[in-house]
């Protein structure tokens, strides 16, 4: 075992002790391990972030705003929607915006006053947020003016009240506007609405690649759990890496983070925003992602973490503007989603001295967790997702459901009190889905000796060429370090004597060339000539993404092959 896997498991035992902060208790209630110190319910999680006080919280723009004026706020929303709108527990409050300061106000209020929060994708079309809207049930809806307007004719078929935000003027007397709503209340105390750990906070759609999303259901205990492990592996994780902490200290610049994802996924929502305000860290909004505006950002407001779909840290490394940019303050860089692409350590590594790298693996249904990765632990096995949360037990099984050897690769089973309760009115999905404790992940990938994880590919995407598996994110690791290459898909291409083929679609860098016959000559040593792309698409267009990052492949697929 290495040095590093050693000091995990060291500081994973004493840190999950009993009497330890983060002390591990099997709950024979449940049937799962969880933290016996975590919060129990949703407001309790959040009230932790009323103790920083003036400290400042959120930089949006030109608008500033402290932890107090935040709660402040968050008290003045959730006080009128129990005195004024006469909400009771459980109603479903959807949040259609982008990320603005009052998606984070609407979130809070909500999970604090026992509604149920339902944060719609904001990027979606009308039919998509209607869709939303109508499976949750929801009964009011808290947006910006550009979703009000794709939202409105639902409205009134659903019974839904709408409260808006930054809107000039609104015609329509039944709309309420939130500055409003605030400045009537503010100063008014948040009203108690008792709640169980196990009742309904959140319905958060999937981001799917294909298909109508599903409401995953997550009880209070669900996100609570999630959020402490988030918080545990941070403090092992600096634990295990003193050296790095140590530097990041000497640098003295207090933690910033710069939000770039969307808060209505699990990545922006938890990661940055709920820790954030948990852990009295001032948190930098960005309008829309712009490698330039990131940059000035870091710059102007000394931002430390920077954590993002690894393309995006990509795009930032690579941009022209990067080596005239004043970025001493940027210290800790994370890829979301599964393992990171060979790229990424390699650009990171090519621009750093010294950075305090991260991955992980986690999804909406597992409230994104699963396994996390960071410092020296990274750089020993850059193309693991991490190693396995103490709170998560593990199982590989094969094509039948039968349940796989220690170490073998197979789809990914996770038990763990941080799984979603269910999906929202799919009783087929929970059926496949679920297997009494256990939930299926839809990825395929294995268990190493030393407890790190290790993704292959989702189960969906694996294509069968004469018998032989192919996994694209083989190749696509393979082609993401040309350095002609700024990202790659493989995609299945029809065969009537093979069945199916690779097909790898490329964006070219910038300035960059290649052609199809060059791809091919990088790739011949490297691959099995069985796993070599039969078709080759070269593009200088961004890859079609959803909310979460992901490529769309299925767009790939209807553009490049009808």
């Amino acid at each position: 075992m290495s040095n590093i896997s050693t000091r995990l498991k060291d500081c994973t035992a004493q840190l999950c002790q009993p009497g330890a902060p983060f002390e591990i208790i099997d709950d024979s209630a449940s049937g799962f391990r969880r933290y016996k110190n975590a919060p129990t319910t949703m407001r309790e999680l959040v009230d932790a972030g009323r103790a920083h006080g003036d400290q400042e919280f959120l930089v949006y723009q030109q608008e500033r705003l402290s932890f107090r004026e935040f709660f402040e706020k968050v008290d003045a929303l959730g006080s009128h929607l129990i005195e004024q709108d006469a909400l009771v527990k459980g109603d479903r409050i959807a949040i259609a915006m982008r990320n603005y300061p009052e998606w984070m106000i609407a979130y809070i209020a909500a999970v604090s006053v026992g509604a149920v929060v339902v944060p719609l994708n904001s990027w979606g079309t009308a039919d998509e947020l209607s869709y939303g809207l109508e499976d949750s049930g929801a009964k009011y809806v808290i947006c910006d003016s550009q979703r009000l307007s794709l939202l409105n004719p639902l409205l009134q078929k659903q019974n839904c009240k709408a409260i808006v935000a930054r809107a000039d003027s609104v015609d329509d007397m039944t709309v309420q506007y939130l500055e409003q709503i605030i400045e009537n209340n503010l100063g008014k105390t948040l009203p108690v609405v008792p709640c169980d750990t196990n009742d309904i906070a959140q319905i958060m759609y999937t981001s799917g690649t294909t298909g109508r999303p599903k409401g995953a259901v997550s009880t209070h205990r669900n996100i609570c759990q999630a959020i402490y492990s988030f918080e545990f592996h941070a403090i092992c994780s600096a634990m295990a890496n003193p050296s790095a902490i140590e530097k990041m200290f000497a640098g003295g610049f207090p933690p910033c983070t710069l939000l770039s994802v969307p808060l209505f996924h699990v990545s922006g929502c938890y990661a940055a925003f709920l820790l954030n305000l948990r852990g009295g860290r001032k948190t930098v909004m960005m309008y829309k992602w712009s490698p330039e505006e990131a940059l000035k950002l870091i710059s102007t407001e000394k931002v430390t973490i920077f954590s993002a779909v690894p393309s995006m840290v990509m795009d930032l490394l690579r941009h022209p503007d990067f080596s005239s940019t004043d970025t001493r303050s940027l210290f800790s860089l994370g890829g979301g989603g599964a393992a990171c692409p060979p790229a990424f350590k390699e650009t990171i590594e090519n621009t750093f001295d010294d950075a305090y790298i991260g991955t992980g693996y986690g999804m909406t249904e597992s409230n994104a967790i699963c396994a996390s990765c960071t410092g020296e632990a990274y750089s020993y096995k850059p193309k693991s997702a991490g190693t396995l949360s103490p709170l998560v037990e593990w199982q590989t099984r094969d094509e039948n459901g039968s349940v796989l050897a220690s170490g073998a690769t197979g789809e990914v089973w996770l038990k763990s009190v941080c799984n979603i309760a269910q999906y929202w009115n799919k009783p087929e999905a929970n059926k496949s889905n679920f297997d009494g404790e256990w939930m299926a992940t839809g990825d395929i990938g294995y268990l190493d000796e030393e407890n790190f994880v290790f993704l292959v590919d989702r189960a969906k995407d694996m294509i069968i060429r004469g018998g032989e598996n192919i996994y694209p994110a083989e190749l696509e690791a393979c082609l993401s370090l040309h350095p002609a290459i700024a990202e790659a898909a493989i995609i299945a291409v029809p065969d009537e004597r093979l069945g199916e083929t690779p097909g790898a679609v490329i964006r070219m860098r910038r300035n960059a060339q290649i052609t199809a016959d060059e791809v091919n000559d990088y790739l011949r040593d490297k691959l099995a000539a069985f796993k070599l792309p039969s078709h080759v698409w070269i593009s200088e267009q961004e890859m079609p993404r959803n909310a979460a990052g992901k490529i769309l492949k299925s767009e790939l697929l209807r553009k490049f092959l009808g």
